[in-house]
C-alpha cells in the first residue's frame, strides 16, 4: 500500500471511529431522555442550607436531591466536596486552581452534617416533567462517576451553587438561562462576597481589601446565582411559557439555629473618613510629644502595608484568582512600604531614619494621592472609597511627621 493510500485509509478509519462515538453520544442523551417516562418520574428538589459559622460555610450551600418515589431513600447530588488530604491542596488553595467533585449519597446522610451545626436547611420541589426529570437525574448519576466528578472550583463562576444551577437549566433546554439573564438586582460580586462575609471581620474586611474592579461589575440574577440563597429566590420568579411556576413547593426541612445571614454589605465610608482623619491629627499631634511612638506605629503600619501590597501583587501576577487582578489598592498598600521599615526602626531609637528614607516615604505618599485622585476618572471602577479615606490621611500625617523631625534633627546640627 502506498504512503497516501495508508493515509487514506487512517482517515477513513478516523472518520468511522468519530461517527461511531457520535452515535453512541445521541444514543445516550436519547435514552435520557426518555428515562423519566419509561422508568417512572422522579421527583427533583433543590436543597439550600444557611450559612454556618466556619469561613468556608459562610456562603451557604445547596444541593440537587432525586426522588425516585419508588420507596428508595432520596439521593443528594452535592457538588461542595474537596479533599484537603490532596498532595497539591494548598498550592492548589494559594494559585486559585483547587479540585472539587460531585458526590452523591443518601439524603439524610447529607443532611446529619447541617443538623449537628445547627444550619437551617429548604427544599424547593421543582415541577419537571417526566422526561426533564428522567434526564436531570441520568445526567447526575453519570456525572458522578469517579472518572467525571471532578471540577476546577472558582469561587464565583464555577462553584457548588452554579453547577446546580446549570444542571438545572440542561434540565429546562435553557430556561433559566434565558429568563435570568434579563434581570439584575444591582448586586455585584464584591457586595455579596463581604455581606456574607462580614460576620467573621477579618474575612470580609480580607474580600473587601483583596477584590479589584472586576468584583463590582452588576450581576444578572444569572450570575448572582452563585449564592445559593440567590439561586433559591430566582427559581421562585421562573415560569414556563404557559405561566407555570417552575417552583411547586418549598418545604423546611432544617431549622436554622444560627444568626440570620446579613442583608447587606456594610457601608462604612463615612466611619472610614473619621477614623482616617482622626489617626492622623492624632499622629502629629503625638508626634511632637512621643516620637519614638509615633516610629513604633510607623513602623507595624508599614509591615502591614507591605504585607497586603505584596500579597495583591502575587494575587495579580502568580495566581488564577482573577478577580483579585489590578487591585487598585496598591496605590494606597504599596510593596515599597518594605524600604521604610529600616527608617522606622531607626527612629524608635532615636536615631535620623536616613537619606532614602525620606525619598521613599513622599513616593508612597505621591502613590496614595495619584489613587485618590485617579478615583475622579471614570475607567478606576473599583470601589474601594472606604480604603483611600481611611489610608491616604495615614501617609500624609507619617510623610509630614518624618519631614518634620528630619527638619528639627537638621537644625539641631
Amino acid at each position: 500500500m502506498t504512503p497516501s493510500a495508508e493515509a487514506g485509509a487512517v482517515a477513513t478509519l478516523i472518520r468511522w471511529r468519530l461517527a461511531a462515538r457520535g452515535v453512541v453520544a445521541w444514543a445516550l442523551v436519547a435514552l435520557a431522555l426518555f428515562a423519566g417516562a419509561a422508568l417512572g418520574a422522579p421527583r427533583v428538589g433543590v436543597l439550600t442550607m444557611a450559612p454556618g459559622e466556619v469561613f468556608f460555610e459562610r456562603f451557604g450551600h445547596n444541593a440537587i436531591v432525586i426522588d425516585p418515589q419508588d420507596g428508595r431513600e432520596p439521593t443528594s447530588y452535592n457538588f461542595g466536596y474537596f479533599d484537603p488530604g490532596e498532595p497539591d491542596f494548598l498550592a492548589r488553595f494559594v494559585a486559585g486552581t483547587m479540585r472539587y467533585r460531585l458526590v452523591a449519597l443518601p439524603l439524610e446522610a447529607d443532611l446529619a452534617h447541617y443538623r449537628a451545626s445547627g444550619r437551617g436547611v429548604s427544599v424547593q420541589w421543582l415541577d419537571l416533567d417526566a422526561k426533564e426529570a428522567g434526564a436531570l437525574a441520568a445526567m447526575l448519576e453519570v456525572n458522578a462517576r469517579p472518572e467525571n466528578a471532578v471540577y476546577d472550583y472558582r469561587y464565583f463562576t464555577d462553584n457548588c451553587s452554579t453547577r446546580v444551577r446549570d444542571a438545572l437549566d440542561a434540565a429546562l433546554g435553557g430556561l433559566l438561562k434565558r429568563t435570568l439573564t434579563a434581570s439584575s438586582e444591582g448586586n455585584s460580586h464584591r457586595s455579596e462576597a463581604v455581606r456574607l462575609a462580614s460576620p467573621a471581620v477579618w474575612m470580609g474586611t480580607g474580600f473587601h481589601l483583596g477584590l479589584a474592579a472586576k468584583a463590582d461589575r452588576p450581576l444578572s440574577r444569572w450570575d448572582e446565582a452563585f449564592i445559593p440563597m440567590r439561586l433559591a429566590d430566582s427559581l421562585r420568579t421562573v415560569e414556563r411559557a404557559d405561566g407555570r411556576a417552575i417552583v411547586a413547593s418549598e418545604a423546611e426541612v432544617l431549622p436554622h439555629r444560627l444568626a440570620p445571614e446579613p442583608a447587606e454589605m456594610p457601608q462604612l465610608g463615612f466611619e472610614a473618613a473619621v477614623a482616617g482623619f482622626a489617626l492622623a491629627f492624632g499622629l502629629l499631634w503625638l508626634g511632637r510629644r512621643a516620637p519614638r511612638a509615633v516610629a513604633a506605629f510607623a513602623g507595624g503600619f508599614w509591615l502591614l502595608a507591605g504585607l497586603a501590597g505584596t500579597t495583591m501583587l502575587f494575587l495579580w501576577f502568580g495566581s488564577g484568582h482573577d478577580f483579585a487582578w489590578g487591585n487598585e489598592n496598591l496605590f494606597l498598600l504599596s510593596p515599597l512600604a518594605w524600604l521604610l521599615l529600616p527608617g522606622a526602626f531607626r527612629a524608635m531609637r532615636g536615631r535620623p531614619p536616613g537619606r532614602l528614607f525620606g525619598v521613599v516615604i513622599v513616593l508612597v505618599l505621591a502613590l496614595a494621592a495619584a489613587g485618590a485622585f485617579l478615583k475622579l476618572m471614570p475607567f478606576m471602577k473599583q470601589a474601594n472609597v472606604e480604603w483611600v479615606v481611611l489610608l491616604l490621611p495615614l501617609h500624609w500625617a507619617l510623610a509630614r511627621h518624618f519631614r518634620r523631625l528630619a527638619a528639627t534633627t537638621t537644625a539641631d546640627r
